[in-house]
């Protein structure tokens, strides 16, 4: 048993002083406001539940920068989107688990405490199977165990170029496999992930334009529990396509032909109908939202305002790992809103209450809904993943409690992090990661290594 007091936290029951934390095993055992001190090691600064990261692609950590030069033609998702294949090509294993072990550090760093990784990269750069079928998907495993981070691996059915089986394009190579492909990889991945002592295995298909009818229902029944995430309706293109295809928006579509309850976390899902909305927050689902990367690619806003006003459920991740910070991400889907309804603190919810409380709340609710980990809360029975904000920061005087927190999202984001706690484990101090030396320079050099190839 480990016995931690917080000088102030975010507790269920609202913010507290002198909050007692009993750990075991990486779980909360008890939590005790107003504790004495006495016997218990003392966190300094203001504790709040660890953010959950419910969709990123490491491998991309890697590309920041590499896209913000304008083409002949008007860049969209879909002149990005070739960039990133061109990126792939000289991608080996040692870059992938390079790469990820960075932005899994910098994503401690900057207030999340777990992530639901969205792997897709599977094959060699000629699209040919390594021996061992899920060697990448074990790297990724490799990097979360080596920084310290919970995670929930899904390995990304990539099927097809398009809607109605168009061919996979040839920079997809290293993404597309059948149905037994992909589960041979998830069968052995499994070893490695159990391994971890925040770890779970969910499925994603990756999109209704990259997978099938068949193949949805097959993966379906393949894997009938764990998290299911999917892509669906990040581009107007993708709208328009999937109604070519099949006469219906690819939400409706996916909801009328695929069993969407809570245990899916549907990404993006920007570009909805009145209808849709309705029925994304009536189903259970958590919306995945991204606000960074579909600012960075232009996707579009998310019409957050009507989904959460009708009770819908939501969560937050960095997806292209362009700009990586909890804080950031929950900022931009209230600045998105601000922006589109010409209004401040939309999202807050109702009179007196905090934007910045109710973001984060939110967000950990549903982050924790998204990647099937007992997270999310300062309470019994849950992971002790907490960020502690640093006190001695001097936008952060005066009383604790909402202002702290609107002034951490709306003000510092990650320069407001002092400690991070992984079942109990500090893992940041001081706002750096203990590995950071050794990590940082293993990736720089596998970034030299792969600019000298380009």
């Amino acid at each position: 048993m480990r016995a931690l007091v917080f000088d102030y936290a975010l507790t269920p029951d609202g913010w507290a002083r002198d909050v007692g934390v009993d750990v075991e095993g990486g779980t909360i055992r008890a939590v005790a406001p107003g504790a004495d001190s006495g016997g218990r090691e003392r966190v300094r600064g203001v504790a709040l539940p660890g953010m959950p990261n419910l969709h990123s692609h490491t491998f991309q950590r890697a590309m920041a920068g590499l896209s913000e030069t304008r083409g002949p033609t008007d860049d969209s998702f879909w002149t990005w989107r070739k960039v990133m294949y061109a990126f792939l090509g000289g991608l080996d294993p040692d870059d992938v688990e390079a790469i990820a072990a960075f932005a899994f550090l910098e994503m401690l760093e900057s207030g999340f405490t777990a992530v639901a990784e969205f792997h897709y990269l599977h094959h060699d750069p000629q699209g040919r199977p390594y021996a061992e079928r899920s060697e990448l998907a074990q790297r990724v495993v490799a990097a979360a165990a080596e920084v310290g981070i919970g995670l929930t691996l899904l390995p990304v059915h990539y099927a097809q170029g398009g809607f109605g089986a168009a061919p996979p394009e040839h920079g997809q190579r290293r993404f597309v496999d059948d149905v037994e492909g992909l589960m041979r990889i998830v069968e052995g991945v499994r070893p490695a992930l159990a391994a971890l002592p925040n770890a779970r295995l969910g499925i994603a298909p990756h999109s209704l334009r990259a997978t099938t009818p068949e193949s949805l229902a097959a993966l379906l029944s393949a894997n009938p529990e764990g998290p299911v995430h999917i892509h669906v309706a990040e581009q107007v293109k993708e709208v328009e396509d999937c109604l070519a295809w099949s006469g219906a928006r690819p939400l409706a579509w996916l909801l009328d032909n695929a069993p969407v309850d809570a245990r899916w976390c549907l990404i993006h899902a920007t570009h909805l109908d009145a209808a849709e909305q309705a029925r994304l927050a009536a189903c259970g689902a958590v919306a995945g939202l991204c606000p960074i990367t579909e600012a960075n690619l232009g996707d579009g806003v998310f019409p957050a305002a009507e989904v959460l006003g009708a009770g819908g459920r939501f969560g937050v991740g960095t997806d292209s790992n362009v700009e990586i910070s909890a804080f950031g991400e929950l900022r931009q889907l209230e600045y998105g809103q601000r922006l589109t309804r010409r209004a401040r603190n939309v999202l807050a919810g109702e009179a007196g209450r905090s934007t910045g409380r109710r973001l984060w709340e939110g967000a950990l609710a549903g982050g924790a809904q998204a990647l099937g980990l007992p997270v999310g809360a300062l309470a019994p029975g849950l992971r002790a993943d907490v960020v502690t904000l640093d006190l001695d920061h001097p936008d952060l005087g005066g009383p604790v409690g909402d202002r702290t927190l609107d002034t951490a999202v709306f003000c510092l984001g990650r320069a407001a992090v002092r400690d991070v706690l992984v079942g109990g484990e500090r893992v940041v101090e001081n706002g750096r990661h203990g590995a950071r030396a050794r990590v940082a320079s293993r990736y720089a050099a596998r970034v030299a290594r792969l600019a000298a190839l380009a």
